[in-house]
């Protein structure tokens, strides 16, 4: 039941893209976004992601709160940098450490890390779940452990929304 509900949201996403694209709502549009989303399913299927756990519903919207806030005061501070007078802001490519067993989850909270204006992630460990981030304005040791904090409350919250120890069952590779 669980695969037929993700297809089918999978194949109203693909054809909701379509019927974007095209910038009309039709008839036409519609039907053919599902004849290309189908046609997209089947001749170019994605590998099936092991997905455990559960969503926790509260944990998601503090997850989303913490989120939606951190969008907001990143991006005044890189507007601020931005427009500034003085020399650039000093950059630094940091590694972190994420305590996540899900590959999906890992996925998940590199993209939350990539959201948030002034960072971006260059590089993940997999197996050693590193990873790499470049950081605008990393000028003082006040500023470092501000992006580790960052980085550590988006693991815990991510860990806290989508994989608690008691509902894993795989075995990390």
């Amino acid at each position: 039941m669980r695969r037929w509900t993700l297809r089918g949201w999978t194949l109203l996403w693909l054809a909701l893209v379509w019927i974007l694209l095209w910038g009309t709502v039709s008839v036409a549009n519609i039907l053919s976004g599902l004849a290309i989303a189908l046609l997209i399913t089947v001749l170019l299927p994605l590998p099936a992601v092991p997905v455990e756990g559960r969503l926790r519903p509260w944990s998601f919207v503090v997850l989303a709160a913490y989120v939606s806030w951190s969008l907001v005061v990143s991006s005044t501070q890189v507007a601020w940098l931005a427009v500034k007078p003085g020399p650039l802001p000093p950059t630094a490519v940091l590694r972190a450490h994420l305590n996540i067993k899900s590959d999906l989850v890992l996925a998940l909270a590199v993209n939350v890390i990539n959201l948030i204006p002034g960072s971006i992630v260059l590089e993940i460990d997999q197996t050693r779940r590193l990873i790499y981030v470049h950081v605008i304005d990393v000028g003082s040791q006040r500023a470092v452990d501000r992006f580790y904090r960052q980085t550590s409350t988006v693991e815990r919250l991510m860990v806290a929304a989508f994989e608690r120890d008691a509902d894993w069952q795989g075995v990390r590779a």
